[in-house]
């Protein structure tokens, strides 16, 4: 882990980009889209990549840019420049915006449906490798990280000296999880759960609670709806149950994925903030 990362300067904001694009996605994107769609077009058999090329230059000329068919790049003799089709498409790329960048992915995949070159399964690959907040779906762009999801992470680290080890812990899920080279989800969602559980030992005053039993505590000195404690306790028994998360360190019988590490990111976050809230009334 690097040191930006272990005294929590990694934001959670950073670490998923959904209204942004920092040049590792934007290169990664770009590497994809040469090797799963140019590199191919590129590769096809000589009786099919004339036609294929020059279909493909047309319809992204024409429909995706909006330019004149007279101006696309061509030879002497009017066929179409492929080579200077994809230039243009490079130059456009990296003078484009975050979003426009995005239209690009799903354009290229609609084309993928015919082409098959599985280009749509190699981007959404470079998309969960850079914490992008997409994701393609159908040859549509799906957000799979709100504004609001970020918006609670950030509210649960607090600069209060009072909330300090609750701080620690979540400033340390989201290192394990924002870790591009080396991501370790497993340690994250540990992190999270162990957030909720130091603000617990704050509330009760107890230094050996459990989750568990401090939420038994704080259902009745706070009057915490039952089905609430119920649904956290069972995601604790998630993480600390027999064959849990905390359990199975040494085996490989849980794959524990980055939607599962932000899931609990997310929901660990917003029943510290609730708790937070609950305390200070």
């Amino acid at each position: 882990m690097k040191f930006s990362q272990r005294i929590g300067k990694t934001l959670i904001r950073s670490a998923i980009q959904i209204e942004s694009m920092d040049i590792a996605l934007e290169n990664r994107i770009w590497n994809t889209i040469l090797g799963n769609f140019i590199k191919k077009l590129r590769q096809l058999d000589q009786f099919d990549r004339s036609e294929i090329q020059r279909q493909f230059c047309t319809v992204m000329w024409i429909e995706f840019f909006g330019k004149r068919l007279d101006e696309i790049p061509s030879y002497d003799n009017g066929h179409i420049y492929f080579e200077g089709v994809v230039d243009f498409i490079k130059e456009w790329y990296f003078e484009s915006e975050w979003y426009e960048k995005y239209d690009l992915l799903e354009a290229l995949s609609k084309l993928d449906i015919a082409l098959n070159f599985g280009f749509t399964e190699g981007c959404n690959f470079a998309l969960k490798k850079e914490m992008s907040g997409y994701r393609l779906v159908d040859s549509n762009i799906a957000q799979i990280t709100s504004e609001e999801e970020i918006i609670e992470i950030e509210e649960a680290v607090s600069n209060s000296s009072k909330w300090d080890s609750v701080n620690t812990h979540l400033k340390t899920a989201i290192a394990y999880f924002a870790n591009r080279e080396n991501p370790d989800f497993r340690n994250s969602i540990k992190e999270a759960i162990s957030a909720v559980e130091s603000l617990c030992i704050i509330i009760t005053g107890d230094p050996n609670t459990t989750l568990g039993k401090a939420l038994v505590i704080i259902e009745k000195k706070f009057k915490i709806h039952n089905a609430l404690k119920s649904a956290f306790s069972s995601l604790y028994g998630y993480t600390s149950d027999s064959g849990g998360i905390r359990h199975s360190l040494l085996e490989d019988d849980i794959n524990v994925t980055m939607e599962d590490a932000k899931f609990m990111l997310v929901s660990c976050s917003a029943f510290i903030n609730y708790l937070k809230i609950k305390v200070e009334k």
